[in-house]
This record gives C-alpha cells, structure tokens and sequence, in this order.
C-alpha cells in the first residue's frame, strides 16, 4: 500500500517562504511523474507544479518564478519550495505522483492528505 504524507505547510507573512514536503512510502517500484496541487476554501483544486521522471518541470503561470519543485536525495521525496509568497497562495497544498507499485500492470495516481499553507497580508 502507497501513502504519501506532506509536511511543511504553515502560517507566513506575505514575502514570506515555506519549503513543502511530500515522502511517499510503501512497496513502490518506482515514482514516473510528481506533482503539487492546491485548493483554496471555496474554490476547486488548482494544478501548481509538476516534476516528470526525466526532469522536465511545469508551473501554473500563477506561481513561475516562486515556486521550484525539486526531488529529493532519496527519491521518495518531492519538495516545493515557495518563496515571495502572496494571500493569494493561502491554501491546503496537495502531493500527487504517478507510481508503479509490484501489484498494479500499469501506475496509479496517489495522493497525500494535504497541508495548510496560510499567508497573512
């Protein structure tokens, strides 16, 4: 079984920074594609950034520039380090990653529980 858990989220100033953290765990073969998504109260999940097994990066045109998504040392490890950040970045921040597990023919989509992110103007 797959679980991915984030961490990192928290109360910030405008202009202020977070680095978010998403570990998955489990029987995983291997991680094809990670992403950030992010929902705001009232308003639908957002797409924020992705990070593809071969490197290649891609941003909401709302958060290029501030934000970077990076992977881990271990690999198991996905990062979205936030800086400059804005009110309107205040909401709970998701992880979602293609894996390949030993059970599955093909991947799946997993996600985490989320973590709050909150910038106070």
């Amino acid at each position: 079984q797959v679980q991915l858990v984030e961490s990192g989220g928290g109360l910030v100033q405008l202009g202020g920074s977070l680095r978010l953290s998403c570990v998955a765990s489990g029987t995983i073969v291997s991680i094809e594609d990670m992403r950030w998504y992010r929902q705001a109260p009232g308003k639908q999940r957002e797409f924020v950034a992705r990070l593809t097994d071969v490197g290649t990066t891609v941003y909401a045109d709302s958060v290029k520039g501030r934000f970077t998504i990076s992977r881990g040392f271990a690999r198991n490890t996905v990062y979205l380090q936030m800086i400059s950040l804005k009110p309107e970045d205040t909401a709970v921040y998701y992880c979602n990653e293609l894996i390949r597990t030993p059970i599955n023919a093909r991947p799946d989509f997993y996600w985490g529980q989320g973590t709050q992110v909150t910038v106070s103007s």
